[in-house]
């Protein structure tokens, strides 16, 4: 009857409405989940990017005044040494020990810095960003009154994924490295091309001339892959993203792999350009023929701490577009 078919719309209503709330519910929910108090916190600032360290020393009065204790490290040996910033510093690696939380000042390549130290330590990383994008930072600079809420232990962990890299030669390794980004096998500085064959496990992925290839971690596939045309993929993902650099060819399409198998990335036969191979950006190790870089996923992840509810989507809308599409 008409009344049985209002009654049955009515439920139907009901049931969507409580589906949304108990979603939306579980949603805020996984934001402001409790975890155990942060107590000690690093204060990692780039000094070149946090002039005078005014911020770390305004995160600190903000810790200290909710109950916990800090500690300033720094990412590298400045110039001109460390007394010229007039607070004590202490070596990173030893306050890893017995700390909760780095803090890191700059921007993504200070994150960067520290990724590698950190994961081994299993200690989080919160970034405040004080560079240009900084898709990994969690903070602004006006945003450093959050930071209270560690000692109430609301905040969410988000693990990235890290990647293990080697330089086989003559059957030995003779360069080991990891990156949270990206590994970046390139030209030197001639403008020339340079010919890579890619193996991915035992199957030939193919041979590309070009610049050279970007293998990526979901969460360096906004980096140097995205420049070279490689996709976004969701930074929590598993995943290895190979994108070929400004190749000479009509196929240039970039590749999105489970994690699970090997990329292999090799000069190809008759190469004669140098080629040199950098990890997250760090010095450049060069590569003679013969020579195989062997990229793998990481036993280590990097884990990120949150203190905002900003979504990956927000971010790349306000940071890449200027805030162009951004309205709600």
């Amino acid at each position: 009857t008409v009344r049985e078919g209002r009654n049955n719309i009515r439920l139907k209503s009901m049931l969507k409405f409580f589906l949304i709330l108990f979603l939306s519910r579980k949603s805020m929910t996984a934001f402001t989940e409790v975890f155990d108090a942060m107590r000690r916190v690093i204060l990692c600032p780039n000094p070149y990017r946090d002039k005078g360290l005014a911020a770390a020393k305004a995160a600190e009065e903000i810790l200290k005044s909710a109950g916990l204790s800090t500690v300033y490290c720094l990412p590298f040996k400045p110039e001109n040494g460390e007394a010229q910033f007039g607070v004590p510093l202490r070596p990173l690696q030893q306050e890893l020990r017995s700390s909760d939380l780095v803090v890191a000042f700059g921007g993504d390549g200070t994150i960067l810095h520290l990724a590698r130290a950190a994961s081994m330590r299993g200690v989080p990383v919160l970034g405040v960003n004080l560079g240009s994008l900084g898709f990994m930072s969690d903070l602004e600079v006006s945003e450093l009154s959050l930071l209270k809420n560690l000692s109430a232990g609301r905040y969410r962990r988000e693990k990235r994924m890290m990647l293990d890299v080697s330089v086989l030669r003559e059957g030995r390794t003779v360069y080991t490295g990891s990156a949270l980004n990206d590994a970046v096998v390139t030209k030197g500085a001639m403008a020339r091309v340079v010919r890579l064959q890619v193996n991915t496990g035992e199957d030939r992925l193919g041979i590309f001339s070009g610049d050279g290839v970007v293998v990526a971690t979901p969460t360096g596939s906004t980096g140097y892959s995205l420049s070279a045309g490689g996709p976004i993929v969701e930074p929590t993902a598993q995943n290895f993203v190979i994108s070929p650099i400004c190749v000479h060819s009509v196929f240039s399409k970039s590749f999105v792999l489970s994690a699970a198998g090997t990329v292999t990335v090799a000069p190809a036969e008759q190469n004669r350009k140098q080629v040199y191979l950098s990890v997250d950006g760090g010095k450049a190790f060069a590569l003679r023929q013969g020579d195989k870089v062997r990229i793998c996923r990481s036993r280590y992840e990097t884990e990120l701490l949150r203190l905002t509810d900003k979504s990956i989507y927000e971010i790349l809308r306000t940071k890449m577009t200027g805030g162009i599409g951004n309205e709600k």
